[in-house]
């Protein structure tokens, strides 16, 4: 993943307000988590291996409670007998179902998989729709999943929301944490609409590398560090200091 070198606008952001008895407000702090992403990830890969529509609707479909990683080694065992609808239906669902096996839920996905694929057939003419309400008619295709597809295979803003990006919003103190539907209407608040697509891909690309749901330092964590909730902030510090004097003894 290509990057710039270090984080010059964002260290010079945090030392100017970490310095301040003000709080930045809302738009500030907003602006401190683009400027910070747009450092960290000027290129953004995505996530899921795939060649088309078809290929990522599916990646998406089967990523559901499973990693990037195990369904990208998934993919290409599948995609190998059928990276088409028509190709799809040849195969029986028992036959889809043990290839996608490792990647959990099999017996839900592999007849959510078959069954699209024969609507995208006979109602689309073999093509994924470009239509959130189109695409959520589909078996097994949530908003999640059509969010996904119209952003990174089609270019319309969307912010899907996964959970690192439920946990960062609320980190953040950008979001109650309630749930992901709220969670995605403040983020579609508060983040410019043509960023939209970059911003939901930087977000979990930052949650893995620098904010995960375990594992955590606040230290490398810089936008929480800045801008974070200030309970989250004083509990992370408080186990960090827990942490150090047990190093210590």
């Amino acid at each position: 993943m290509k990057r710039k070198a270090g984080l010059g606008t964002s260290l010079k952001l945090y030392y100017f307000y970490s310095n301040k008895t003000t709080e930045m407000n809302k738009e500030a702090r907003v602006q401190f988590v683009i400027d910070t992403l747009k450092e960290l990830y000027p290129t953004i890969p995505v996530p899921l291996d795939h060649k088309d529509p078809y290929t990522l609707l599916i990646a998406v479909l089967l990523s559901a409670q499973c990693t990037d990683v195990r369904v990208n080694q998934i993919t290409p065992l599948l995609f190998a007998k059928a990276d088409n609808p028509y190709d799809m239906v040849k195969m029986s669902v028992e036959e889809i179902k043990e290839i996608i096996r490792p990647c959990g839920l099999s017996p839900m996905k592999s007849k959510g998989i078959y069954g699209l694929s024969e609507i995208l057939i006979e109602k689309h003419n073999g093509e994924v729709p470009q239509s959130f309400e189109a695409l959520e008619a589909l078996p097994a295709v949530g908003h999640k999943t059509a969010s996904v597809v119209m952003s990174q295979a089609f270019g319309v803003p969307a912010f899907p929301v996964d959970t690192h990006i439920h946990r960062l919003m609320y980190r953040w103190n950008l979001s109650n944490g309630k749930n992901v539907a709220q969670t995605e209407k403040d983020a579609k608040r508060l983040f410019p609409r043509d960023l939209w697509n970059d911003l939901h891909l930087q977000i979990i690309w930052y949650g893995r590398e620098y904010s995960p749901a375990r594992g955590w330092s606040l230290e490398k964590d810089i936008i929480t560090k800045t801008i974070g909730k200030k309970s989250i902030i004083e509990e992370m510090e408080k186990a960090s200091v827990i942490s150090k004097n047990k190093a210590q003894k």
